[in-house]
C-alpha cells in the first residue's frame, strides 16, 4: 500500500477545550467583562490574536501520526528516499475538530481565516446558547474530507435552580468514503457548587444528548455512524457517560494517555483526570486504529509543586500564563 492511500483512508478526529477563547468585544447581553482590555483578565487584542494562533497550532500539532510501522521494510526506505517519511512521523490535516469554550461567530471566523489555520479552509458550525458568560461549542471540518448536510443547535432545558447552560450542536455530513457521518458536541455543566449538587444538571444535558443519538437510530438507521465529544465535566465511570454508554456508545477515549507524561487531558492538584471524551457508535469503534491524548511538548510543562507535567494553560486564576490551554487535545483515528 502506498503512503498516499493510506493517509487517504484515515480520518482524524481531534476534541479540544481551548480554555475561554473569547474575542474582546463586550457583548451586552452576556457577563463577558473578564475577557475585556479593562476587565480583570486584561484580554488585550494582542493576548487574543497570540491565542488564536496557539490553537491553530495545537490543532496542527494532531496531524502528526506514525507510519513507519505499517509499512514495509522496502516501502519505508522508498519513501525516505522520496522524502516522504520524515523520523518515522508523517503528517495530515485533521479531518475535524470539535471545540469547547469558544465565545462566539467572530472567533470562529479569525480563527479558521486569520490565523495558523488560514491557509486549512477549514469550514465550520457552531451554537449560540443561552449561557450567560456567552461560552458556546463549534464544530470546524475539512471539506475536502466532510460535506455538510446540515447542522441545528439542541436547547437543554433547564430543571429546578440550573443556570442556562450551553446548547448541543448536531451536524451531519458526508464522508469521502461516502459514508454518513452524525457528530454530536456537547459541553455539559459544571461541577460549580460541588460534584453532587451539580450532577443533576449535568445528568440534563446528558439526557438531551441520549435523546438525539436515538432520534438517529431510530429515523436514520440502528447502524449510524455516530461521534459524541465534547467537555463533559464528568469522568468515565459518572452517571452521566455511563447514560450515553447504555445507547450503544462506545466510550473510545477512556484510558487514553499521551507518549509524554500525560494521563489525561486535565491536571488538578497533581491528579489527572479526563474530563474530556469521544464516544462512537459501533459501526466506527470497529474501525478505531487508535485514540490518545495529544500531549506534545510544547504543550506541557513540569509541575513544579507536584511533580511530572501539566498542561501549558493560559491563565492561573487572572495570571496571565502565555500559555495554550488547561486541556489537552483528544485525537481518534479511523481507518475509513
Amino acid at each position: 500500500m502506498t503512503l498516499s492511500l493510506l493517509l487517504i483512508s484515515l480520518f482524524t478526529f481531534v476534541e479540544l477545550n481551548c480554555e475561554n477563547l473569547f474575542d474582546c468585544q463586550h457583548d451586552s447581553l452576556k457577563n463577558d467583562t473578564e475577557f475585556l482590555p479593562g476587565g480583570a483578565y486584561h484580554w488585550t487584542r494582542t493576548r487574543y490574536w497570540q491565542k488564536l494562533d496557539r490553537i491553530g497550532q495545537t490543532i496542527l500539532s494532531c496531524g502528526e501520526q506514525q507510519v513507519t510501522n505499517q509499512l514495509s521494510p522496502r516501502s519505508k526506505a522508498s519513501k525516505r528516499k522520496e522524502g516522504g517519511v520524515n523520523n518515522g512521523k508523517s503528517w495530515q490535516l485533521p479531518d475535524m475538530v470539535a471545540l469547547c469554550e469558544v465565545e462566539n461567530d467572530s472567533v470562529l471566523h479569525d480563527l479558521t481565516r486569520r490565523s495558523l489555520l488560514r491557509n486549512a479552509c477549514y469550514e465550520y458550525v457552531m451554537t449560540n446558547s443561552p449561557d450567560e458568560r456567552g461560552i458556546d461549542v463549534a464544530l470546524m471540518y475539512s471539506p475536502y474530507s466532510f460535506r455538510l448536510i446540515g447542522s441545528h443547535s439542541v436547547r437543554v432545558n433547564p430543571i429546578k435552580g440550573m443556570r442556562p447552560t450551553r446548547d448541543i450542536l448536531y451536524a451531519s455530513g458526508v464522508t469521502v468514503s461516502g459514508d454518513t457521518l452524525h457528530v454530536i458536541v456537547a459541553h455539559l455543566p459544571s461541577r460549580r457548587g460541588g460534584e453532587k449538587y451539580s450532577r443533576p444538571f449535568r445528568m440534563a444535558a446528558a439526557r438531551q444528548v441520549a435523546a438525539v443519538v436515538d432520534s438517529i437510530y431510530n429515523n436514520v438507521s440502528a447502524e449510524a455512524k455516530i461521534i459524541v465529544a465534547g467537555d463533559f465535566n464528568d469522568y468515565s465511570n459518572s452517571e452521566s457517560l455511563q447514560l450515553l454508554c447504555s445507547k450503544r456508545m462506545t466510550e473510545v477515549s477512556q484510558g487514553a494517555k499521551g507518549c509524554n507524561g500525560a494521563k489525561g487531558t486535565y491536571r488538578y492538584q497533581g491528579l489527572w483526570g479526563s474530563l474530556d471524551h469521544i464516544l462512537v457508535s459501533r459501526p466506527l469503534a470497529d474501525i478505531l486504529t487508535e485514540c490518545y491524548v495529544n500531549d506534545a511538548e510544547f504543550l506541557i510543562e513540569r509541575d513544579e509543586k507536584y511533580g511530572g507535567v501539566k498542561p501549558r494553560r493560559n491563565y492561573l486564576g487572572p495570571r496571565y500564563l502565555n500559555g495554550f490551554s488547561d486541556h489537552l487535545p483528544l485525537v481518534a483515528r479511523f481507518k475509513w
